[in-house]
């Protein structure tokens, strides 16, 4: 949820035009991770959460990509995006460890 406040609060700094495109889906996007680990951890197997987890997982490298294009179409420069890009990549990795930890118990 930190992530998705952080991808909010960096929103704000792309153009106005953008409100409908590319800003909406980076917001999309964010809230996709916690909203699908969620749903997964209220699931009734650890088959279904790590499901979740991996469509989670899918959604942290589009918000990745979505933030790596804002600076591509120099919309703003690679520092302002590098702590949200730093916590997507340890997002990432707990994501993978935590479905590894799943696969031990299914």
């Amino acid at each position: 949820m930190e992530l998705t406040k952080l991808v909010y609060e960096f929103a704000v700094y792309l153009p106005s035009d953008e409100k409908y495109g590319l800003i909406s889906q980076i917001k999309r996007s964010s809230i996709s991770i916690p909203s699908n680990i969620a749903e997964g951890a209220g699931r009734n197997s650890n088959k279904e959460f790590k499901h979740f987890l991996s469509i989670a997982n899918g959604s942290t490298y589009e918000l990745y990509t979505q933030l790596i294009l804002t600076v591509g179409l120099n919309l703003v420069p690679i520092k302002k995006i590098q702590p949200i890009l730093d916590l997507i990549t340890e997002i990432q990795k707990m994501n993978y460890s935590f479905q590894k930890n799943l696969d031990n118990k299914i």
